[in-house]
């Protein structure tokens, strides 16, 4: 009965949400939809979840027991960078990628500003109700969460989540990731127009419907 339970399974079953593809699933977690279709059928038979109109998974105590198994995993193997944008999936609250990762979403991963890969924070904003959950939730994967970004020398390892509180989340979902609004993402990136004015280029090709006016200041300087 153990042998289907290996990090993709439990990864599956902790992305899912109710109505799920296996396509969306596979976004999440930043897998390849093979590999998921593979995972969903053993997990299928099993017993574990049913695919009918979007999967569902069967019992939420093996949802439970899956986070379980990857935070103890955690303290042999710590979260990959890659493995850390995967992470606030498995939370189960509202959140929405923002700051420098709101532009990394929108871009699509084609603009990533200049990070220390041994000093690697991650934005989310989180609803100001559940900011104890969240750094509770983190440091079960041995990450430092607060609301201020620390300096290397004030943390262990090489990752931390900067946590943005606020009253209620508005997010939109890019490749299986939810992020603050393209407006807000925008006005973010304006801001900081030095670090960002490669950013807005791309996001003014990327999206007909917005004006970055990133010609129009490349133009006046």
């Amino acid at each position: 009965m153990y042998e289907i339970c290996g990090e993709n399974e439990f990864k599956t079953l902790l992305a899912i949400e109710s109505g799920d593809s296996i396509s969306g699933v596979a976004r999440k977690i930043d897998e390849n939809r093979e590999t998921i279709r593979r995972v969903v059928n053993r997990l299928e038979d099993a017993g574990y979840l049913v695919y009918d109109d979007g999967l569902d998974v069967v019992d939420q105590t093996v949802r439970d027991a899956a986070l379980s198994f990857l935070a103890t995993s955690a303290d042999v193997s710590p979260p990959s960078i890659s493995e850390a944008y995967v992470l606030p999936q498995f939370a189960e609250m509202e959140y929405a990628y923002t700051s420098i990762d709101a532009v990394y979403v929108w871009t699509r991963g084609g603009y990533q500003v200049a990070r220390d890969p041994d000093d690697y924070p991650l934005f989310i904003a989180v609803r100001k109700q559940d900011l104890e959950i969240w750094t509770e939730f983190f440091e079960r994967f041995g990450i430092l969460a607060t609301e201020e970004r620390q300096s290397v020398d004030e943390h262990d390892g090489r990752l931390q989540v900067v946590l943005e509180p606020r009253e209620q989340i508005t997010a939109e979902v890019v490749d299986g990731r939810p992020v603050i609004p393209l407006e807000e993402t925008i006005e973010f990136a304006t801001e900081h127009y030095a670090t960002f004015e490669s950013a807005l280029e791309m996001l003014d090709r990327m999206y007909e419907d917005i004006d970055t006016q990133a010609e129009y200041r490349m133009g006046a300087a």
